[in-house]
């Protein structure tokens, strides 16, 4: 299982910090899938993503060592380091025939869990960039702002988001689905431990017309949140396919400071579908050209507003 991992005090440490929203490093949450090393996603405005790395490239090489004969855990070690200093990832991407070698100058990356912003004409903009432990205080606070404000349709961004707490999802969905509807279905081993998660119930997003946005660099909880809305109806998912992680991880403490980060269930939408491998197809796909991305325009950003002014 490619998620479930050792990890020594430090690396417990790093794990953590991560969670809390400080790090030092490039900014990229990476995994190891079909024994190689993967970018799920960079975060949002981090070292890694104005270097130009992206969802599902295979870290190939770091600094000239190959590395498929190191953990996850020796990988990103080597890619974490002091702010200022330099790292080269030696990357293999689909569309590009040759190696790309990206060099990334490390920096201190500050996770902002939560922001907005007025699209005007009644359009509000929320991106989650990961479900971390500030998530659902920073997204009531969100919530309230555009409250104040008439709002006419959300975008909700969740690209690049690789997931976290899986409870924020659940946070999250609340504020979208009305009554005692099911957010996710928690199944493990034994059957008898199988748990059904449901919203809150409070809602005060219900109303509002609404497309989450997706990509490959979408994952974990973020695809809880995405394949709620649409099994559910509640909303439009715009974008790309997304990652495909439909497991639950546990962090289990040992006495001397290290860990065990071991999978203990997979999770179902509500309308019992398992997204492992495959991932979220969007209701609405809209990929953006490489030609937009380098003007620093966000195509599937611009389709979602203008999906939610017409409708």
């Amino acid at each position: 299982d490619p998620y479930t991992v050792f990890m020594t005090p430090d690396e417990t440490k790093t794990f953590d910090e991560s969670l809390n929203g400080v790090l030092e490093g490039i900014g990229a949450e990476l995994t190891v899938k079909e024994q190689v090393l993967v970018v799920i996603s960079p975060l949002k405005n981090s070292p890694a993503e104005k270097a130009g790395l992206m969802p599902g490239d295979v870290v190939y090489k770091i600094d000239g060592n190959v590395t498929s004969d190191m953990t996850l855990f020796d990988a990103l070690s080597k890619i974490r380091g002091a702010k200022g200093t330099k790292v080269t990832l030696t990357i293999l991407r689909k569309s590009v025939k040759e190696h790309l070698d990206i060099v990334i100058t490390r920096d201190a990356v500050n996770i902002e869990s939560v922001s907005m912003e007025d699209k005007g004409r009644g359009i509000f903009y929320i991106a989650i960039n990961e479900f971390s432990d500030d998530t659902k205080t920073e997204f009531e606070s969100a919530v309230q702002k555009i409250l104040l404000k008439e709002p006419k349709g959300i975008v909700l961004d969740l690209r690049y988001n690789g997931g976290g707490y899986l409870d924020g999802a659940v946070d999250i969905l609340s504020e979208f689905l009305k009554g005692h509807q099911v957010a996710v279905t928690i199944k493990r081993r034994d059957a008898a431990k199988n748990e059904t998660l449901y919203v809150s119930g409070k809602a005060n997003l219900a109303d509002l017309p609404l497309v989450v946005l997706v990509n490959k660099g979408s994952a974990s909880a973020s695809e809880i949140v995405a394949g709620a809305i649409q099994d559910l109806k509640r909303g439009i998912i715009m974008g790309e396919q997304t990652f495909g992680k439909g497991s639950v991880q546990e962090v289990d403490k040992l006495t001397d400071g290290s860990s065990i980060r071991i999978t203990i269930a997979k999770w179902y939408t509500p309308n019992d579908r398992n997204i492992s491998d495959v991932g979220i197809t969007p209701d609405i796909v809209v990929v953006p050209g490489e030609k937009d991305a380098a003007a620093g325009k966000d195509t599937q950003l611009d389709a979602a507003v203008k999906y939610l002014i017409k409708n």
